[in-house]
C-alpha cells in the first residue's frame, strides 16, 4: 500500500468513529436533560441503531456491493446523514425523536461496513496492514469525546452538531478515496448475509455456549453504553450540588475506556498464549460484572477511584471477549463460512443482543426512577447479575479443547 492510499484510509477511519463518538455515549444524557425523555425513550433511541444493524447487512450485502463504487456510496451516505442531523438538532419531542435517529443510523450502520470493505480491499496483507489503520478510529473516540468533555458540551445539541459538520465532511472526502468497484462476482443471497451457512456451526456445543454467551453478554453492553454517562453525571451532582456540570468533565473520564481497550488489544497475543480461549472468555466476562459493581457502588467522593477502574476495565471487557470472540469464530469457521460465520456474530450481537439490552435498560431505568431521581445502584445491579448468570453458564458448559494452529509467520513462545 502506497502513502497516500494509507493516508487516505486513516482518515477515512478518523472521521467514521469522529462522527459516532461525538453523539453515541452522550445522546443519553443529551435526552434526558434536554428533551426530558423517560427511560423507556432513551432505551428505544440506542434500540434504534441495533434495527439499523440488521439493515445494514442486507443494503451493503445486495445494493452496496453489486451495483456501486463503495467510496460513492460512503459519500452518499454520510451527507445523507449530515442531512437527517440538520432536522435531528432542531427535534424537541423525544418520541419523534426516535425516527429521525432510527433514520440517522440506517444511513450510518452500512457506512461501518463499507470502510471496512474499502480498506480490506486496498491492503495486500490485511491481516497487518489493517490494524494500523483502524486504530485511528480508536483514536478518534478519544479526541472527539475528549472534545466534548472539555467544552462541558455532553448533554448539549452540540454533540449532534459536531457529528452533523463531520459528516458532511466525511461525505465530500468520500468521492476523493480510491475507486473500489463493485465486486464482479458478488451474488450473495440474502441466507449467505443472513449468515444461514454457518448455523451448521452450532452443531458444536461449545460454540453454541459462545454463540449464546456473544448475545447476551450484549445486553449489560447496552447499559454500559446508554446509562454510565447520566450516572456518572448524576454522582457528581450528588457530590457537588450547585456546581456547573460542565466542570464534572464525564466524557473525558469516559474516554479512559477507548485508551484501554487500545492497550488491551496489544496485549491480545499474549493473553492467547498464557491463557487459550477459554480463560480469555472467562476473563471478560469477570470484568463485566465487576465494572458493573463499581458504576453501582461508586460515587464522586472517597469511591471515585471505582468509576475511573469500571472505565479502564471496558478494554478488558470488549477485548477479552468480543476481539477474542471474533478471533475463536474465525478459527473455527474455516475459509469457506468464514464470512458468514463473522456475519452471524454481528447481527446476533449488535442486533439482537444489544437491540434487547438498549430496550431493557431503559425500562431498568424507569423501573428504579422515583420523584425524578434514579436509583443507579439498582440499576446498575441488573446488568452485573446477568453477566454473572452468563459467566456461570460460561464456565460449566464451555469446553472447547481445539488448540489454535498458529500462522506461518506467528512467533511460537511456548516449547515446542
Amino acid at each position: 500500500m502506497n502513502l497516500k492510499t494509507r493516508i487516505q484510509l486513516s482518515v477515512m477511519m478518523f472521521l467514521l468513529f469522529s462522527v459516532w463518538g461525538a453523539w453515541y455515549g452522550q445522546m443519553s444524557k443529551y435526552l434526558f436533560t434536554q428533551l426530558n425523555a423517560t427511560g423507556d425513550q432513551v432505551g428505544n433511541a440506542y434500540l434504534a441503531f441495533s434495527l439499523a444493524m440488521l439493515v445494514a447487512p442486507f443494503f451493503v450485502g445486495l445494493i452496496a456491493d453489486r451495483y456501486f463504487a463503495a467510496q460513492k456510496v460512503l459519500g452518499v451516505l454520510n451527507l445523507a446523514g449530515a442531512a437527517i442531523l440538520f432536522f435531528l438538532i432542531q427535534e424537541k419531542d423525544p418520541d419523534s425523536f426516535f425516527w429521525q435517529i432510527l433514520a440517522y443510523c440506517i444511513t450510518f450502520a452500512p457506512a461501518m461496513s463499507l470502510t471496512t470493505s474499502i480498506a480490506m480491499q486496498h491492503m495486500k496483507n490485511p491481516e497487518k496492514e489493517f490494524p494500523g489503520i483502524r486504530v485511528l478510529g480508536t483514536v478518534a473516540w478519544i479526541v472527539v469525546t475528549n472534545i466534548v468533555g472539555f467544552l462541558g458540551i455532553g448533554d448539549q445539541v452540540a454533540i449532534f452538531q459536531i457529528a452533523m459538520y463531520t459528516a458532511l465532511f466525511f461525505g465530500l472526502f468520500s468521492f476523493t478515496l480510491p475507486h473500489t468497484p463493485p465486486k464482479a462476482t458478488a451474488s450473495a443471497s440474502i441466507g449467505q448475509i443472513l449468515g444461514v451457512d454457518a448455523f451448521k456451526m452450532l452443531k458444536d456445543r461449545s460454540f453454541a455456549i459462545f454463540f449464546l454467551s456473544s448475545v447476551l453478554i450484549c445486553i449489560p453492553l447496552s447499559f454500559y453504553y446508554a446509562m454510565a454517562n447520566p450516572s456518572v453525571t448524576d454522582a457528581y451532582k450528588a457530590a457537588f450540588p450547585g456546581a456547573d456540570p460542565k466542570s464534572f468533565n464525564v466524557e473525558n473520564i469516559m474516554s479512559l475506556g477507548q485508551a484501554s481497550e487500545f492497550f488491551f488489544m496489544l496485549l491480545i497475543p499474549l493473553a492467547f498464549t498464557r491463557l487459550g480461549v477459554k480463560y480469555m472468555l472467562v476473563v471478560g466476562l469477570v470484568a463485566w460484572i465487576i465494572r458493573f459493581l463499581l458504576f453501582g457502588y461508586g460515587d464522586a467522593g472517597s469511591g471515585e477511584w471505582m468509576f475511573y477502574i469500571a472505565f479502564v476495565l471496558h478494554g478488558v471487557c470488549y477485548d477479552f471477549f468480543f476481539v477474542t470472540g471474533q478471533i475463536y469464530t474465525d478459527n473455527k469457521a474455516g475459509e469457506r463460512i468464514k464470512s458468514s460465520a463473522q456475519g452471524l456474530i454481528t447481527l446476533a450481537t449488535y442486533g439482537i443482543g444489544m437491540g434487547i439490552g438498549s430496550k431493557l435498560a431503559g425500562i431498568v431505568a424507569d423501573q428504579y426512577t422515583v420523584n425524578g431521581k434514579v436509583d443507579w445502584t439498582s440499576v446498575w445491579l441488573v446488568p452485573a447479575g446477568i453477566a454473572a448468570v452468563v459467566l456461570v453458564l460460561f464456565v460449566l458448559m464451555f469446553n472447547d479443547r481445539k488448540k489454535t494452529v498458529p500462522a506461518e509467520d506467528e512467533l511460537v513462545t511456548g516449547p515446542l
